[in-house]
């Protein structure tokens, strides 16, 4: 990692060979909190960077590939969700685009580590601008512990926008917690998860595909988008859907949304669906 008198922060990936790096001005903030370490910098083209334990998160510049579509591939499959829950996300991000939807009449975000979303409304208020809505509920916990504790078939969406599948994100990564969460869905629910990079973590992406059906998702399908933050600039969402497929999804409405987006559309949404020969050989479809 270089430092910032050198004006660049690097993350070297090393499983991939490949490095990702912003020039930067100043780091404003690091702190280790009682679940990672947290840093904020200053970047000369990207706006503001966070990066938990060495790995980026987001920009200011480009977080609106990841956050609309970790919401509304999902929200607009749905025929109308009304209760949505999220695990991870203290950036908010995703809380602003899934709350976008008149429908949702509540969404619970659930991080472990409030000191994300502090820092995110001082440094990065634009994503934390619907925190304040009525329909939202943020609570600091365990997420794992959150879904094996909710009640049957109460909840329409479930997103987990976590970290990689390491230290705190590990247990969201396996059958047992989506175990948890397929019980909380109602018929046609829909799961919704990062899965890393198709070029770097294709294993990962398969291993987590293989553990949904194994808890009883019928349909899974992986969406691609660009994400220059991340390793490789390429990364993913999987979706499952229980006792319902993901093949089609409310074009009509998707088309005719009140609400602006810089990334989503619905022949976004429609080509998002669509997968590489390579992806496709290795995921069997």
């Amino acid at each position: 990692m270089s430092t910032p008198e050198q004006s660049w922060f690097t993350e070297e990936h090393e499983s991939s060979g490949s490095s990702i790096g912003f020039r930067v001005r100043e780091r404003l903030h690091a702190e280790q909190t009682p679940f990672q370490h947290i840093e904020i910098y200053d970047s000369t083209d990207w706006g503001k960077l966070m990066v938990i334990d060495g790995c980026m998160m987001l920009t200011t510049r480009d977080n609106f590939f990841y956050h609309e579509m970790m919401a509304h591939p999902a929200l607009f499959t749905h025929s109308r969700a009304k209760r949505v829950v999220i695990i991870g996300g203290g950036d908010c991000g995703t809380l602003r685009e899934v709350l976008r939807h008149d429908e949702v009449e509540q969404v619970v975000q659930v991080d472990i580590d409030e000191r994300v979303t502090r820092l995110a409304e001082k440094y990065f208020p634009e994503l934390c601008e619907s925190n304040g809505d009525p329909r939202a509920e943020l609570r600091f916990d365990d997420g794992i512990r959150y879904m094996a504790d909710c009640d049957p078939e109460s909840v329409d969406i479930v997103i987990v926008d976590s970290t990689d599948p390491v230290g705190p994100a590990e247990g969201l990564f396996n059958a047992a917690f989506y175990s948890s969460c397929f019980k909380a869905l109602r018929p046609g629910g829909i799961f919704v998860q990062q899965s890393e990079s198709p070029l770097a973590h294709i294993t990962l992406i398969k291993q987590m595909r293989s553990a949904l059906r194994v808890a009883g998702f019928q349909a899974v399908r992986t969406l691609t988008f660009p994400q220059p933050c991340y390793p490789t600039g390429w990364w993913s969402a999987t979706l499952a859907r229980k006792g319902a497929d993901l093949s089609g999804f409310r074009e009509r409405g998707a088309q005719t949304k009140q609400f602006a987006t810089r990334y989503y559309n619905a022949e976004i949404h429609k080509a998002a669906l669509s997968l590489p020969e390579f992806v496709r050989e290795e995921l069997g479809e």
